[in-house]
């Protein structure tokens, strides 16, 4: 099992409201499990949660503000791996080309 932390305890830690926490889940940013109706967060979605927390209540960001910069951020990681990609096969062939030559 993963460890995880319950939304009670979130809300204690972070100081965020409910409603927040809620939005996140039905917008998709948070997976929530839940377990004899008790839901939990698994740790490994808490840096988004914190950068969403930073984003909602340091920067004054909307719901749909994180959505749109989430989205955006995952994104570049896709573009970042794509390039990286290109760039292995852009040098293999390189290489390829130079031993047959």
């Amino acid at each position: 099992m993963q460890e995880r932390i319950t939304r009670d305890e979130i809300i204690r830690i972070y100081n965020v409201e409910l409603s927040f926490l809620d939005s996140l889940e039905e917008s998709g940013l948070l997976h929530p499990e839940m377990e004899n109706n008790i839901k939990y967060i698994v740790y490994e979605e808490l840096p988004a949660l914190e950068r969403f927390v930073n984003w909602h209540y340091d920067l004054e960001v909307n719901l749909p503000g994180i959505e749109v910069i989430q989205n955006l951020l995952q994104q570049m990681d896709a573009l970042r791996t794509e390039n990286r990609r290109l760039l292995k096969e852009a040098l293999f062939r390189g290489r390829r080309f130079d031993e047959e030559y």
